[in-house]
């Protein structure tokens, strides 16, 4: 064929690319050189589609479409559209087929080339009028709804009331009368909107393929693009495939099976059978399909074939295969076959027995498990076969799911704590200072906030599910209430329960049954297969002993980022912290530091121990002081009550309040100006590594500096540590690389430090100018719109962030050629981030379930660059 074909016979289009030919395309290419049952088509190319998008017209499809149709009649002997004798018409099915599966996203027009004219023909050759009359109706609520835009819902109830009319269930109870008098109903309804249905099939045909070429740009296509990550510019293939017909009797019907489970990845075919339909029955769920396991009863012979084709079609594309399949009057055809979707749980244990038993490499079996999926999998899932519709959505902040009474406030979290009873803690949004509801709480969920917020972050170090940014959800703490927008009866009470979950974003009233986790045996196999492609080091994000303790056991190599701030809010630290702000002498914020000296010793003692002989960077104070303290209202509420002590913090609090805090007296700054802060950290840590030494352990500390923004203030700080470190022996000594003009001088500051790492969430938020606390308000609809390709809170921005990143590893390098460099913003556990730093930093830091995505995701970029190395050689 010539390079300038926009559309191909399946024949014709072997050794394409499923770039070209669209998922859909291109399996039932492959079925059909297998030698499967599969019905003839032709394929219209995704280059059509995004032609037709860009321009509105392609030149020579049309006549391109015409003699691959005549083609067609010859491979089926017949007619499009036309009957003659006993032959019946062809007609055909009209499919998207993007090169990326999207399931049910795109349109799909069946029994396409049918007429009043072709009807009787039908029903002649088939001996069957109810069929034919079946076929006529199925195809006029498909047209009208995707080619002639009329809502699915009034073809539906038009067929219900006749339903209820007839004193029927089901539309298979239906007669050949009942069906033709709705045909015509149809017609009428289509006819007085103004969009008549065309009796010419080849004006069907072309209306048909334009609007699945349009279908590309539907919302819900738009949706799980963005979603999932998938280009825009792709485009889909049209499929032009004869009909074969489930719908002819008990002896014929339509399925879906899988050659293994998609939700626990036990090998065996698993599936669904409807007797007496078409494809879109099982699909839209117009009726309930039974088991596939079921044929075994009634048509054993059926049964086996379907086998026999799972067995051959897994073989062959060597992954588990989702297909479907028509079955007329007793003979099976193969309508499609794509890769599966499944749950995380499935995915590792198809690619690890696949692995085992020789279908796929161990190399292979790493790369197909999403990386991103694994935090999800050693914790509960939401049972969907038994959830409910939910009452809110809101950003997938942490994964797992939880059921629990409500609370509003630390003490409430407290109260069902003490009680063994669990909570879910739900606020407007969280700071520090809920850290022990927190802590204590089975799932957070907040009405504000992004993936990078407060309450993301901590939720995910804890390993407690959270949902955040639930735009709907209006909370009142101190009423003790919450509700939802549109759903003004629905209040939420203290101590009612909810599930949420926090892989989906969604929340439930009322205890939805959980399914456990399970598959960490054959997850630790597939992990120690990655390992020897991981060039990537792997640390964690983590704040407590517990939180070292799990990450070391999913593989953490030491913790990249100890965040000092969580320490102080604990109940017995805080009156001190709250000394130390309002100290108005020397002694005593020298009083209120050896307290909390005490307190830091031991928090670093237990963590060094936890990760005993692996580095530990611990970073100082980076919060602004304000965030220690009450709200203002709340203490003002007291002064004016006359506490004492509420009326001092509150003059305290003033002065110390902010327009824009976290780009205020915070991180470097504060450390700076308040040095006694500063060495009292810094003392703490070190003399915790001393007394470790003494009792027969390795301590590796690490110290590190927030938020410089210029070589002086790196400077200074070293200045102050070199003074400890005199009387205690160095350690390594760092700086976060988190202010763009940080990374912009880092051949200043290079020299001058032992490390870097990369606070890509700060980082992140002032490159872009928006907050990653409510920048969830209007993220999603950007990223709709186009205007960002995705959430960069989510995921590193490699054009803009990761330059910054690139350009500030290699001047800091050629400056400082011992450099180590890492990573440890909230991006260190996603995969494509991994990946892109994966061949530039020494390491990257996450929050401990994130630990096992970091890793798999650093194996995979290892893999892929070895792949493209041996494939430059071979080129070369």
């Amino acid at each position: 064929m010539g390079t300038d074909t926009q559309v191909y016979l399946l024949s014709e289009a072997r050794g394409l690319s499923r770039d070209l030919l669209g998922g859909k395309g291109f399996g039932l290419v492959e079925m059909a050189r297998a030698g499967l049952p599969v019905p003839p088509a032709l394929i219209i190319t995704t280059a059509a589609c995004r032609r037709f998008l860009r321009e509105g017209e392609v030149p020579g499809l049309w006549e391109e479409v015409q003699a691959k149709m005549a083609a067609l009649e010859g491979l089926v002997g017949k007619r499009f559209g036309k009957g003659e004798g006993n032959t019946p018409p062809l007609l055909v099915s009209v499919r998207s087929g993007a090169p990326v599966s999207m399931p049910g996203m795109m349109d799909t027009i069946l029994n396409l080339g049918l007429t009043l004219e072709g009807v009787e023909s039908l029903a002649r050759a088939s001996g069957n009028p109810r069929f034919a009359w079946d076929t006529f109706r199925r195809l006029l609520a498909m047209y009208g709804e995707v080619v002639l835009g009329e809502r699915a819902e009034v073809f539906e109830g038009l067929l219900s009331a006749l339903k209820e009319k007839r004193g029927v269930q089901s539309d298979t109870e239906l007669t050949a009368e009942d069906l033709e008098a709705l045909s015509f109903h149809y017609l009428r309804h289509l006819e007085e909107r103004g969009t008549p249905f065309p009796m010419d099939p080849w004006l069907q045909l072309q209306g048909a393929i334009q609007a699945v070429f349009r279908s590309w740009l539907n919302p819900r296509a738009k949706a799980y693009r963005r979603i999932y990550g998938i280009p825009e510019d792709l485009g889909t293939a049209v499929v032009v495939q004869a009909m074969v017909y489930g719908n002819l009797g008990e002896d014929s019907g339509t399925g879906v099976g899988f050659t293994r489970n998609p939700a626990t990845g036990e090998k065996g075919l698993y599936g669904e059978y409807l007797r007496n339909a078409q494809g879109e029955d099982v699909v839209a769920g117009i009726r309930t399909p039974e088991p596939l396991s079921r044929l075994r009863e009634y048509a054993p012979e059926l049964y086996q074939e379907i086998e026999r084709v799972a067995d051959l079609l897994e073989r062959h594309f060597r992954d588990m295969q989702d297909f479907e399949f028509t079955v007329e009057r007793g003979r099976l055809y193969l309508l499609q076959t794509r890769s599966g979707k499944r749950t995380a749980q499935a995915a590792v244990r198809i690619a690890v027995e696949m692995a085992e038993e020789g279908l796929i490499s161990r190399e292979e079996a790493v790369l197909r498990v999403e990386a991103n999926a694994l935090p999800g999998l050693l914790r509960p899932a939401v049972d969907r076969s038994k959830a409910p519709e939910p009452i809110l959505k809101g950003l997938p902040a942490s994964p797992g799911a939880a059921v629990g009474h409500v609370v509003f406030s630390n003490e409430g979290a407290e109260r069902y704590a003490a009680q063994g009873l669990p909570a879910i803690l739900v606020r407007p949004e969280t700071t520090p200072e809920d850290i022990t509801g927190m802590y204590l709480s089975r799932g957070i969920l907040t009405a504000r906030g992004g993936l990078t917020s407060h309450a993301a972050v901590v939720a995910r170090g804890l390993g407690v599910p959270a949902v955040v940014g639930a735009e709907a959800l209006r909370v009142a703490p101190e009423e003790g209430r919450a509700w939802v927008d549109g759903l003004e009866i629905l209040e939420i009470r203290e101590g009612d329960l909810l599930t949420l979950d926090g892989s989906t974003g969604e929340v439930f009233l009322g205890a939805v049954p959980l399914a456990e986790a399970a598959g960490e045996e054959l997850l630790q196999k597939l992990l120690s297969w990655a390992e020897p492609h991981r060039l990537l080091g792997v640390r964690a994000n983590a704040d407590t002993p517990l939180d070292a303790e799990r990450a070391r056991a999913f593989g953490a190599e030491g913790i990249g980022l100890c965040r000092t701030e969580h320490m102080f809010f604990q109940e017995e630290r805080l009156p001190w912290v709250r000394r130390l702000i309002l100290a108005q002498t020397p002694e005593e914020e020298a009083e209120a530091l050896e307290r909390l000296y005490a307190f830091q010793k031991e928090d670093f003692k237990a963590i060094l121990r936890a990760m005993d002989g692996l580095p530990v960077t611990v970073r100082l104070l980076d919060p602004p002081l304000h965030e220690f303290l009450p709200p203002l209202e709340e203490l003002r509420e007291k002064a004016a009550a006359g506490d004492e002590e509420a009326k001092a913090l509150w003059e305290r609090a003033k002065t110390l309040s902010e327009q824009n805090p976290m780009l205020g007296f915070r991180g470097i700054r504060l450390l700076l100006l308040r040095p006694g802060i500063f060495r009292m950290q810094l003392k703490a840590l070190l003399e915790a590594a001393k007394e470790l030494k003494k009792e027969g352990f390795d301590p590796r500390p690490e110290v590190m500096v927030p938020l410089v923004a210029d070589p002086k203030e790196v400077e200074r700080a070293r200045a102050l540590a070199d003074e400890l470190f005199q009387e205690y022996g160095p350690i390594p000594f760092g700086t976060m690389i988190e202010t763009p003009r940080a990374a912009l001088l880092a051949s200043e500051i290079a020299p001058l430090v032992d490390f870097f790492s990369f606070g890509t969430n700060d980082l992140t938020q002032m490159a872009f100018g928006l907050s990653r606390d409510d920048a969830g308000k209007f993220l999603p609809q950007y990223v709709e719109a186009g205007l960002f390709p995705f959430d960069p809170t989510e995921r590193l921005d490699e054009k803009g962030v990761g330059r910054l990143i690139r350009m500030a590893v290699e001047e800091g390098r050629r400056a400082n050629p011992q450099l180590k460099v890492g990573l440890c913003g909230e991006h260190g556990g996603e995969a494509r981030s991994v990946a892109f730093v994966a061949g530039l930093l020494d390491y990257t830091s996450a929050s401990p379930f994130r630990v096992l995505t970091a890793r798999l995701a650093a194996a995979q970029a290892g893999l892929w660059a070895s792949r493209a190395e041996a494939s430059e050689a071979f080129a070369q």
